[in-house]
Order: structure tokens, then sequence, then C-alpha cells
């Protein structure tokens, strides 16, 4: 069973990786520059996206989870099938994305807080970046059919070179150009439809014995749709809670300043770090317990979570130890702003606390994944997001300033993972 998990779990760690260490890329870009609004100006516009296909990982979490139950069942037309259902649904909701970016904008800013500066800046981004959404979108649906296929090395794969491509180009067009934060937007766009076209390029490649020609019948079936949207309406529901609370995050930094945003914003880059970590357990974790349900094998399944939790577990105390004593470099890592680091000594705790209270959350959403289990997610995310977080902030934050923020963000995480574990029972036959 570790050997299992270790299989698909390490490509995913290094394929989610690349993906902070991109964001840390962009931070950093912006860091060497004159003035703390451009560090800003990226975590505000990037808060917007985060919105908005955060709130869309339905398309790649619904994949992985109808597509490795198929696979355990060996239903060849459904893992097809249900892969061509989650690219029209992409696709759809992507074109409605660029339709309406202006009133997302207007609503988003409207929203967000922070500088005007900071704001003009990432409205500049923010009308560069949309055009990705086709791209993104589809790469959500191709990535979690990928997992649900018990690959991972193909994620590995897409990833690194997307992001590689992404580097590239924002080194080009920051560093050489001189765009500042349209070059990071630009990077993005063209990394992310590279990315696209050789996900496609795999899918029809190595899975052409798989991928049966298109029926529109059974494409839209109406017992597959039901299921369909009726899972990806709760998984939306918790993504949405999800990213709205992290929004909600951003947005209250910038009302407490340009400096403290920049300095929430670099915290939220290690976060991500050891969080996409994490999701590399999650994601074989939805791939395995997919397939064991798919089989039936529910005592394979109890086995797999239990395993799951120990490497979480074990390994959040090395990222404990190196965000404790390494705190300082890895502010330096981000920006050469010499009273932006003292600031962030400040606050260095929050960081180091960031592996032990959220690893249980992670594992527990890719397992919950695994088995569709999507009204579960979203109950326990409705009472993390509107029972804790939200009055921890309102009592805290006013008393503690930004530390009482954090100590909302850390309770936040934590209760997730804890009602999680309470509701595994019922949700998951576990006993």
């Amino acid at each position: 069973m570790n050997k299992s998990i270790l299989r698909l779990a390490i490509p995913n760690i290094i394929s989610n990786i690349t993906v902070p260490i991109l964001g840390m890329v962009d931070i950093a870009l912006m860091g060497h520059l004159e003035s703390a609004v451009y560090i800003g100006a990226i975590g505000l516009g990037s808060v917007i996206f985060n919105v908005l296909y955060l709130s869309l990982g339905f398309l790649r979490m619904g994949t992985t989870g109808f597509t490795a139950q198929a696979y355990g069942r060996s239903d060849a037309t459904e893992i097809a099938h249900g892969l061509y259902r989650a690219l029209t649904v992409a696709f759809l909701l992507a074109f409605l994305l660029i339709a309406l970016q202006i009133p997302i904008e207007k609503l988003s800013f409207y929203l967000l807080n922070g500088s005007e500066e900071v704001k003009a800046l990432a409205r500049e981004y923010f009308y560069i970046r949309i055009y990705a959404a086709p791209a993104t979108l589809a790469l959500f649906v191709l990535m979690g059919w990928f997992v649900g296929m018990q690959n991972t090395v193909l994620p590995m794969i897409l990833s690194i070179i997307i992001n590689v491509l992404n580097v590239g180009f924002n080194l080009y067009f920051v560093n050489v150009l001189k765009m500042d934060v349209a070059g990071v937007a630009l990077g993005t766009v063209l990394a992310q439809y590279g990315g696209l076209f050789l996900g496609l390029f795999f899918a029809f490649r190595l899975y052409r014995a798989k991928l049966q020609p298109v029926k529109i019948a059974i494409l839209l079936q109406l017992e597959h749709l039901s299921r369909f949207f009726r899972v990806n309406r709760d998984l939306l529901l918790r993504s949405i809670l999800l990213i709205l609370t992290l929004s909600f995050f951003t947005s209250e930094s910038a009302a407490l300043g340009d400096q403290i945003l920049a300095i929430n914003s670099m915290i939220l880059q290690y976060f991500f770090v050891f969080s996409y970590f994490m999701d590399g357990f999650a994601y074989a974790g939805e791939a395995l317990i997919g397939k064991h349900i798919g089989k039936n094998d529910f005592k394979l399944m109890r086995l797999t979570i239990r395993k799951l939790l120990m490497w979480g577990f074990i390994l959040s105390l090395p990222f404990l130890g190196f965000y404790g004593l390494a705190h300082q470099s890895l502010f330096k890592l981000i920006t050469d702003n010499d009273s932006l680091i003292l600031l962030a000594e400040d606050y260095r705790l929050w960081m180091i606390l960031i592996p032990v209270t959220t690893f249980a959350a992670f594992i527990w959403d890719g397992i919950y994944i695994g088995a569709t289990a999507s009204v579960a997610m979203r109950n326990s995310m409705l009472i993390a997001s509107l029972l804790v977080f939200l009055p921890c902030w309102y009592f805290l934050q006013p008393l503690y300033f930004n530390h009482g923020l954090w100590i909302a963000f850390h309770a936040f995480m934590l209760s997730r993972g804890i009602v999680m574990t309470l509701y595994s029972k019922r949700a998951l036959q576990v006993n």
C-alpha cells in the first residue's frame, strides 16, 4: 500500500510543487522592483483568478473521482465520455468568463481592498490573464482525467513544462521588455496554451485505444449528467467557500496597508508550497480511493485512508522544522526590501505553524474527492468558514491586528481537518 501511494504521490508532488514555485518567482520578480505595490498588485490580481479557477476546481476534482471509479469498474465507455463531458463543460465555462470579463472586473475590485495604485496595476494584470481561461479549465479536466486513470507521471510532465515556460516568459517580459505586471500575466497566458496543446496530444496519442468515438446519446445521458452536476454542484459550493475565505483573508490584509498585504502574500506563498506538496498525497488518495470504491473493496479503502493520514502527519514535521529554522532566509528569497523583511519577522510564527494545522484537511480532501462524497465536503467547509473563520476574525482581528487575522486562518484550516475526520464514518463507511 505504501508503494502504491508513493508511486502516485511522488510525481504529483513534483508537478504540484512547481505551481507555488512559479508564484514565488512572480512575487520575487515584483519584489525586486522599486515599490511594494507591485507585490500587492500580483497578490490582489491573483485573488480574482483564485476565486474564478478554484471555484471551478470541481472540473478537476469531479473528473478524477468519476474517472477513478470508472477505471475500477473497467467501464471503458464512461472513461471516454466522462472526459468528453467534462471538457465540453470546461470550454463553455471558459468562454462565459471571457464574455463577462468587464462585470467580473468591476465586481472584484469593488469588493477587494487596496490602494488605487495597487488596484490599477492589478486591473492591467486581470485583463490580460483572463484570456488564458479556456486553456486553464481544459487543463483542469485533463489533469484530473490522467490522475483518475492512475497516471500521475503525465500531469507531472505537463506541470513542469507549463511552469518552465511560464518562468521563462515572465523573466523575458519583466527583465528584458520591462513589462512588470503585464509581463507576468502574458507569460501565464502563453504557457497555459502551450500546456493545453501538449496535454491533448498526450491524451489522444497515449490513450487512443481508451478514447472511443463520441456518442451524443451517451454524452447527454440523463443519469450521467444528473450525477455529474449533482456532485460538481456540491464541489462548486465547497470550492467557492474555500476561495472566498482565502480572498477575504487577502482583502483584509490589504485593508491593513500595502506592507501587511505584501507580508501576508509572502507567507501565503509558503502555505501554497506546503499545500501543493500535501496535495501530491491527496491526489494519490483520489486515484486509489476511487479505484477501491469502483471495485467495492472497502477493506482496502480503509487501509489506504490510514496510510495517507500517517504520511501526512510524518511529512508535516520536517516542514515545521524547516520553516522554523529558515524563515528569515525564506523571506529574503522573495524580497530584498529590508524593512519588509524586518516587519515580516513579527509574523513568522504563522508561517511556522502552517504544516501542523493544515495537513489533515489536505489529505481528507483527496479521500473525499475519490469517494465523490461531495455533500460531506460541502458541509465541512460551511462549518469551517462560517462558524469558525468568520467569528474568529470578527472577535480577534480588532484586538490583535494582523495576528488576529492569522489566528482565524489557522483555526479555519484546523477545523476543516477535524470536521472531515468526524464526518468520515458516515460519509465513507469507515469503521
